[in-house]
């Protein structure tokens, strides 16, 4: 402020009032002179005032983006902690799951065998059903036809000498002795 006052106090002493100023140089000087002492007393506490706030935002955004970035790195380490569980739980499913399929795969093997085995028990009391059906019906039809035989015979007559031999054959049979 005293460069000011000085080039003021220079500036009039030769003059009185205010007069155009033909020489560039020392104009220019003058007026460099007066903007930056307007500029110094005025724009230093605006400019101390926007740098300021410019600071204190900039501060502010920092802050915010190291909590923002502490704050990803945790939801990181808890994501990544999830997927660890995830993976195990999805492991010991899969470790369940394949135990029981085996389970369930031996209990139908055993049901199969047991199934098996009854079918072929049912098959064989079926067949031997069958086949003493068929041997009865085997029996009834010799008896039926040996009845015939023994009926037309006996209408023609026994010879008494068949008729003895046929007796004595059937007290043998029911274990007589003559």
């Amino acid at each position: 402020m005293g460069t000011f006052l000085l080039l003021i106090a220079e500036a009039s002493e030769g003059h009185s009032g205010f007069s155009l100023n033909t020489n560039f140089l020392d104009a220019n000087l003058i007026n460099l002179a007066i903007i930056i002492t307007v500029l110094v007393v005025f724009g230093r506490k605006f400019l101390g005032n926007t740098l300021k706030s410019r600071r204190e935002n900039i501060e502010t955004a920092i802050k915010n983006a190291e909590l923002k970035a502490e704050s990803a790195a945790n939801q990181l380490k808890e994501a990544q902690h999830n997927l660890e569980q995830a993976q195990a739980e999805a492991e010991r499913i899969k470790q369940v799951a394949q135990e029981n399929a085996q389970t369930a795969r031996e209990a139908i093997l055993a049901q199969v065998v047991v199934d098996i085995q009854r079918m072929g028990e049912a098959g064989t009391a079926d067949l031997n059903a069958e086949l003493d059906k068929a041997i009865a019906q085997l029996r009834y039809r010799v008896v039926a036809q040996a009845l015939q035989k023994v009926e037309a015979e006996l209408q023609y007559g026994i010879a008494d000498d068949a008729q003895q031999i046929l007796i004595d054959r059937s007290i043998a049979q029911l274990g007589g002795n003559l």
